[in-house]
């Protein structure tokens, strides 16, 4: 039988802390977005759309971008279809695929939340840590993401898949 690695009360105020920190950014965040009628879920996927020139993407990109599986990505899609925040189509060029688009709606939210969204960040987190601090967790943040990040599947409904 493996000895367990338990943590040591430095490891634990660590591991604590950051949980801490992390469900107090969240809140923070989500109780700014929920002033502009978004969730953090509708603003993930709003982000990557307001990056690209035309506001399209295929579904699989748009999953790959926030590292969600195709399935939490598409009952997400149809919420903010129904809200008119995005659009889904069939892609011109291969009648297989989809393509999701950012509608005027979607533009004006993203618009109009985004500044503060900036704001709550630095607020809650930028704004308290030194250049280096910054640095440092760049670094840290980079190093954790590529062992622990999960690979999902992300793969492209089918056009006759409804998500």
């Amino acid at each position: 039988m493996a000895t367990r690695r338990w943590l040591t009360d430095r490891e634990q105020a660590m591991w604590r802390g950051f949980m801490e920190m992390c469900r107090a950014l969240d809140l923070a965040i989500e109780a700014q977005l929920a002033e502009h009628g978004l969730s953090t879920a509708d603003y993930a996927l709003l982000v990557p759309l307001s990056e690209t020139p035309a506001g399209i993407l295929r579904p699989r990109d748009l999953g790959h971008a926030i590292g969600w599986d195709r399935s939490r990505l598409a009952h997400q899609l149809r919420r903010m279809e129904q809200r008119g925040l995005v659009r889904r189509f069939h892609c011109p060029t291969d009648a297989r695929g989809t393509m999701v688009e950012l509608t005027a709606a979607g533009r004006q939210a993203i618009d109009v939340a985004a500044p503060g969204h900036v704001e709550t960040v630095r607020r809650h987190l930028i704004d308290l840590l030194t250049p280096a601090e910054i640095d440092t967790l760049t670094a840290i943040a980079i190093r954790v993401i590529s062992t622990a990040a999960p690979s999902c599947d992300t793969a492209e409904p089918s056009a006759s898949d409804p998500g």
